[in-house]
């Protein structure tokens, strides 16, 4: 991105990636997850789009994992967030959530340049999303505050990496290539001139 003019906030939609009870399905796991502040934070960002009257786009992941597959009872919005009708719903099935829905076409269609992306994993399909949404000229703003992640044990050694590096390097990846990393007040204060009605 280097000094790429910024987008307006008024181009912009809030990305909502994978936040969905498939990753509860292991409890042990779910309780290992980075970022208490988590739900708080996302909660906010989504109000603070809405209230500016800019889009929202949930995307779910969908795979062979029996929690992930379609039909899994798991395979739906965590109960602390609610999609409103008029708000999109794309189901994915590969890592980044351009290539296998028409999130691209769908972003053509409502004006927008910049995304904002959060949800759930940090390193996975966060940030795969938005290494993608810059290879393809959007202005991403990365919201580490509103994404989760967990440990990442090595499949050969047992060497396990814990989940402040994982979110921290992911911002060393992104910053200044594909992103910045923005915070939730940030946005939120961005957003504020915004604000309808």
């Amino acid at each position: 991105m280097g000094a790429k003019t910024k987008e307006p906030i008024e181009r912009s939609t809030l990305l909502v990636i994978d936040v969905q009870d498939s990753f509860k399905a292991d409890p042990e796991r779910w309780a290992r997850r980075s970022n208490p502040a988590f739900e708080a934070n996302l909660s906010r960002l989504v109000e603070a789009y809405r209230a500016a009257g800019l889009p929202v786009i949930w995307v779910l992941h969908t795979d062979s994992d029996g929690a992930f597959q379609q039909g899994s009872p798991w395979l739906k919005l965590q109960d602390f967030v609610e999609r409103r009708e008029d708000e999109p719903l794309l189901l994915k099935s590969t890592r980044n959530a351009f290539t296998s829905t028409r999130l691209a076409d769908l972003l053509a269609e409502l004006g927008v340049r910049r995304l904002a992306i959060t949800g759930i994993q940090t390193e996975q399909c966060c940030e795969t999303t938005a290494r993608l949404a810059g290879d393809l000229g959007y202005d991403v703003d990365f919201v580490t505050e509103a994404t989760a992640t967990f440990p990442i044990i090595h499949p050969d050694t047992g060497e396990e990496l814990a989940v402040e590096h994982v979110a921290r390097g992911t911002e060393f990846s992104l910053r200044g290539r594909f992103a910045r990393i923005a915070t939730v007040s940030e946005l939120v204060e961005e957003l504020r001139p915004a604000l309808v009605g």
